[in-house]
């Protein structure tokens, strides 16, 4: 199948007509909005990724797990080194994004002053091209007129040759070759505005075949730049993921080294406060101290005025009733 092209489809049947040439004209200025709507879209995601990298940067230098200590410590604080190195790489991508994004525009404008010389020539040809024609279309009319004006003198020199007399055959006669004369001259305008429109469409048309061939060629570009733009930038946000991904398996690695029983043993030697309980406090009566103050206490076992060691409970079904002060053997002090 043969290749379809610019200057094979946008011909028109009409000499004065730029309907083809407006069609093409129309197509590249929706691709130069194209390429303008993705460069701010660029834009406005390197400004996303700026704005994440530095809320990242900054909550990287808050504090966490300032109190903590040995290999959880040390695995916190690569997790904050990490975060912020994460911050970075986004800095870093949104440079890279505006750097793209100045690259395509770079691209657009000049591709804007490339069509601008074409177009401008390409105008300058209609022009004149639209002004020769109506030239000659006037110079064809005024013919036209001319010969009829010719033919409808002759008729009356022929028609009155017989009838009029020698003054006024002279005069008719007379009239008849200025209309000859006058039909002569507007054909020979009229012939030279065809002769000279033929030139300028001829050169109009070789030149639309150029300017269709440039368009051609920037559309190519345009479509080529803009698909390999939208690559790269793909290509920036995975390698963005594949850094992000390599940071936090530094996070990762370090946690893997995190002891658990080494924290807890060295939390221990740092900050032990000794290694025996303290003694059990022993009851003391205050009555027997006042009798006996001197008298050391023997045994923690409870004088025998007081009631016994509680019952062990048994289960609820049992329906245990413990001693209460209505039982008449409680006492709390035997006189």
């Amino acid at each position: 199948m043969r290749d379809l092209h610019f200057k094979d489809n946008f011909w028109n049947n009409e000499i004065t007509s730029t309907g083809g040439y407006d069609t093409i004209i129309q197509h590249l200025n929706d691709g130069k909005r194209t390429c303008k709507e993705i460069e701010d879209f660029m834009k406005a995601r390197a400004s996303i990724e700026e704005k994440y990298a530095k809320d990242l940067l900054s909550l990287s230098k808050k504090v966490c797990g300032h109190n903590e200590m040995n290999t959880l410590k040390r695995s916190l604080d690569v997790f904050k080194l990490q975060t912020e190195n994460v911050s970075l790489a986004h800095l870093q991508l949104a440079q890279t994004m505006r750097d793209e994004a100045k690259k395509l525009e770079d691209f657009r404008e000049k591709q804007k002053e490339m069509r601008k010389k074409v177009e401008q020539h390409m105008d300058a040809l209609h022009k004149q091209k639209a002004t020769q024609y109506k030239k000659t279309m006037e110079s064809k009319k005024t013919y036209e007129q001319k010969c009829r004006d010719k033919e409808d003198a002759e008729q009356t020199m022929n028609r009155n040759a017989s009838t009029s007399n020698t003054k006024q055959q002279e005069k008719l006669f007379s009239k008849a070759q200025q209309t000859k004369m006058a039909a002569e001259e507007a054909d020979r305008m009229y012939s030279q505005n065809v002769s000279l429109l033929g030139k300028i469409r001829e050169d109009w048309q070789k030149e639309h075949i150029k300017s269709c061939e440039t368009f051609e060629k920037q559309e190519v570009e345009r479509i080529n730049t803009l698909r390999n733009v939208v690559w790269t930038h793909l290509n920036h946000l995975s390698q963005q993921c594949v850094t992000s991904d390599e940071l936090y398996e530094e996070v990762r690695k370090s946690l893997e080294q995190c002891d658990i029983q080494a924290d807890l043993e060295h939390f221990i030697n740092l900050r032990r406060t000794g290694d025996k309980p303290p003694a059990p406090i022993l009851y003391e009566n205050f009555y027997n101290n006042q009798r006996a103050p001197a008298a050391p206490v023997r045994s923690p076992v409870p004088s025998r005025g007081r009631r016994g060691p509680l019952p062990t409970p048994r289960n609820e079904e049992d329906d245990v009733v413990y001693s209460t002060i209505q039982d008449p053997n409680y006492s709390l002090i035997r006189y």
